[in-house]
């Protein structure tokens, strides 16, 4: 996730939530509605821990969760929830992953890879592009892989840094850990080294071409 900060003396803004030990959920929209629903889902995973001794499948959750957002465009009591949310789980039973995206309107969709939010396209498209490495690529890789789909999102002229980005792993032998801080630097500076040997993979293309046509010339 990419936090925000809006006014320049403003902290960033917390974009990733953890609602269970193998649920995640990253926002894009009001982060209060945000919380609320964080609330709800947490709450949901207690209950259910409580009463059968086991984690809650997601596909529960997300089913519930839908109709909720749902159930607020068919009345006029409460506005619906102004926040769309990209939840990251681990099936308990199965132990597959699975990625669900939810919309203020009710629909619910689930993806390989996805991104939500603002300036979210470039990131979209570099996902598509690369989504066929991931079933082979390692838990460092696709961390890396999420930072340079990130990068496309960054407003401006400003970077990627540990201050404002930040990484949820949710996997089938760990449970849900946030890496942000001093704990991404590492991440960052794989992801630097890896645009500058790709730099140098495009000068030397460019180089060999233009050999190749004085050579025909």
């Amino acid at each position: 996730a990419l936090k925000r900060s809006v006014p320049e003396l403003s902290s960033h803004q917390k974009k990733l939530l953890e609602i269970d030990d193998h649920i995640g959920v990253g926002i894009a929209g009001l982060t209060a509605d945000a919380r609320s629903l964080a609330k709800y889902m947490r709450n949901e995973c207690l209950n259910h821990k409580y009463i059968y001794g086991a984690p809650l499948p997601p596909h529960h959750l997300m089913g519930d969760l839908a109709d909720k957002h749902q159930r607020t465009t068919q009345t006029y009591v409460r506005r619906p929830f102004g926040v769309g949310l990209l939840v990251a789980s681990i099936d308990p039973r199965s132990q597959k992953p699975h990625l669900y995206q939810t919309c203020p309107s009710g629909n619910l969709y689930e993806y390989y890879a996805s991104a939500v939010g603002a300036r979210s396209q470039s990131a979209r498209t570099y996902l598509e592009k690369h989504v066929d490495t991931f079933p082979e690529a390692s838990r460092d890789d696709l961390i890396v892989h999420a930072l340079q789909a990130l990068v496309g999102s960054v407003s401006g002229d400003d970077e990627l840094t540990k201050e404002n980005a930040s990484i949820m792993v949710v996997g089938t032998d760990e449970k849900l850990v946030l890496i942000e801080g001093e704990e991404l630097q590492p991440f960052l500076d794989r992801l630097e080294l890896k645009a500058n040997d790709d730099e140098a993979e495009d000068d030397q293309e460019e180089v060999e071409d233009y050999v190749e046509a004085m050579e025909e010339s």
